[in-house]
């Protein structure tokens, strides 16, 4: 019997969200505020880093700008500061063993891997943005994922962001929306039984 395939976010989801931490450890640092510099992040840098139109060295060059002093290297370990893992992470394993899981993050592949590492003998694959050159909700990324799936298995994908919810479901997939307090991870397994049974 084909397995369910349960499609696993990083940032919201298996890990804390870079946003605001990030930011905060930034601006600290920086000759702007927090609101100014990640209003700039977000109308020059966002999409394209998130694309790999960007590389990260790009990236800490522009942040530079904004913190001469401070060094990438320290910079960089702002990063693994935000990206903290949360209690999903440690569901994967479980999950594993009911579903094919596969991870569909809007990333770089640098940056979340110590969260993904751990958890890679349990995956089936793993689809970045920057990596894919499109990110979500763009259809072509869910596209890129569902190469992965048995023929004839449904999918249950899990993001804390309703704009990739809403893609996802277009697609004919279970969706079940992330919330920061993690009430949503109880409800995986059940929802996982109901997909397999429907298969």
């Amino acid at each position: 019997m084909t397995k369910p395939q349960l499609v696993l976010d990083i940032g919201g989801v298996l890990a804390t969200n870079l946003s605001p931490l990030f930011w905060e450890l930034l601006a600290a640092e920086a000759n702007v505020s927090e609101e100014v510099i990640y209003a700039v992040y977000k109308k020059q840098i966002s999409e394209r880093l998130w694309i790999g139109d960007l590389t990260e060295e790009q990236f800490w060059l522009w942040v530079k700008d904004y913190t001469p002093l401070l060094e990438t290297k320290r910079a960089r370990a702002f990063i693994d500061n935000s990206l903290q893992p949360l209690p999903a992470l440690a569901k994967v394993a479980e999950w594993s063993e009911i579903a094919d899981v596969h991870l569909l993050s809007n990333h770089l592949p640098g940056w979340v891997e110590p969260i993904v590492k751990p958890i890679k003998p349990y995956l089936k694959s793993i689809t970045i943005s920057s990596l894919a050159a499109v990110r979500k909700p763009h259809p072509d990324i869910y596209a890129r994922t569902a190469a992965y799936f048995p023929t004839g298995s449904t999918a249950l994908f899990v993001d804390d962001k309703s704009k990739n919810i809403k893609q996802a479901a277009s697609l004919g997939w279970r969706t079940l929306l992330a919330d920061e307090d993690g009430k949503w991870i109880p409800q995986v397994l059940p929802l996982l039984e109901q997909v397999r049974k429907q298969e």
